[in-house]
């Protein structure tokens, strides 16, 4: 039969740092991890943005967890500290070379390390596109995502792209996906498995063409079989 479990605090800690230990690209003994009420708190520090953002994801991964708060700081090691400028002439050159985001529509600042992108782009996932290719530049301390989403599709036309876009996911259960649109915003609600498979559900949503914003309002629900 199948039993409803909801992991200790204790447990989700121990689950949460086995991850971090898991992922290469995370220094575990830099990063401390607290866990109350099923919200895991990361503190520590990493020596770059990119180092940050993969412990953050990490932990996503985990069944469990409800949210996480990221308090992790960025301290840069001397080799990879870069003025402005240069951080900004990279940034420009990666975005550039990047086939899925239109020439011309990003517009990129940078100050003490922080960039910052502005812009108009017809897809979500054009938006989504210029912070991947940016976050693991060095010398980065962190980014703002603030490119605006011009869409040109109608919010009817939306939600059905989505939710058939839902049903084709291996990774979803759709039929407990609703959808919901208000012109071209989107509202997500109803019941998934974990918080990968939350974010998988913003992913899509995100990737139809037309959609100005997403509102996820998903819920993690955990279950595990016993006999």
């Amino acid at each position: 039969m199948n039993i409803t479990m909801k992991k200790t605090d204790v447990e989700l800690k121990r689950d949460v740092l086995s991850e971090l230990k898991y992922e290469p690209s995370v220094k575990v003994t830099d990063i401390g991890v607290l866990v109350e009420n099923g919200t895991v708190t990361l503190n520590g520090y990493a020596n770059s943005y990119g180092k940050k953002w993969e412990a953050v994801s990490a932990v996503k991964r985990v069944s469990g967890v409800k949210a996480v708060a990221d308090e992790i700081e960025v301290n840069l090691p001397n080799a990879s500290h870069r003025t402005d400028a240069d951080i900004a002439s990279a940034a420009v050159s990666q975005i550039d070379w990047s086939t899925t985001i239109p020439v011309g529509t990003i517009v990129i600042t940078v100050r003490d390390g922080w960039l910052t992108l502005d812009g108009e782009v017809e897809w979500g996932y054009q938006k989504d596109s210029a912070m991947k290719v940016v976050r693991h530049l060095a010398g980065v301390k962190g980014v703002s995502n603030l490119i605006s989403i011009k869409p040109r599709v109608a919010g009817k036309e939306i939600e059905t792209d989505i939710t058939l876009a839902f049903k084709r996911n291996a990774v979803l259960e759709a039929n407990k996906i609703q959808v919901e649109t208000s012109g071209n915003k989107v509202i997500l609600r109803g019941m998934v498995r974990n918080h990968t498979e939350l974010e998988e559900a913003e992913r899509v949503a995100w990737a139809a063409p037309g959609v100005l914003s997403v509102d996820n309002q998903l819920e993690v629900e955990f279950s595990a079989c016993s006999a």
